[in-house]
């Protein structure tokens, strides 16, 4: 059985956005449209979805490892803080919107606290990510399928 190892990130992490934003579940707070996500950020995010895309990357980031804080949810988040002349240096992401996001997915039963402060998936969540996985890996099949049939009646075709 496939899970979140096997599947690429960009695909898996579009297909939980989809899923939590279809489930309505996830509690996203009425600041989402006005935040910027870091301190070195010029703009608030385009996307509309961003808090759905954030939580399923966090959601698979604390998957993949057993222990996870906010602290280090901000570094990874992060990116370059353009200071003008002098040289750029890596700046950490809000860590309150991190911490939302978490507080999110432990109240949709995702993720759970562990004893150190830090957040690790729970039985739940992690079922429902497997769930999502091998719901990504069948789709791309099926994709790999289709392509394949298209080449062989173009392949009849030119004959």
């Amino acid at each position: 059985m496939p899970g979140v190892r096997d599947v690429s990130a960009e695909e898996f992490i579009a297909a939980y956005a989809s899923h939590l934003k279809r489930s309505g579940k996830l509690e996203v707070p009425a600041w989402v449209d006005i935040v910027k996500t870091g301190s070195f950020k010029e703009l608030a995010p385009y996307d509309p979805d961003w808090y759905y895309v954030r939580a399923a990357a966090v959601a698979r980031h604390i998957y993949l490892r057993k222990d996870v804080g906010i602290g280090a949810l901000t570094k990874l988040h992060g990116g370059r803080n353009r200071r003008g002349n002098r040289p750029s240096h890596h700046a950490d992401s809000s860590a309150s919107v991190q911490r939302k996001v978490c507080q999110s997915l432990e109240k949709i039963g995702v993720l759970e606290q562990t004893g150190n402060g830090g957040r690790r998936i729970s039985q739940d969540g992690q079922r429902d990510l497997d769930r999502i996985a091998t719901a990504v890996v069948e789709e791309l099949k099926a994709k790999e399928e289709e392509e394949d049939e298209d080449e062989e009646e173009d392949e009849e075709d030119e004959e």
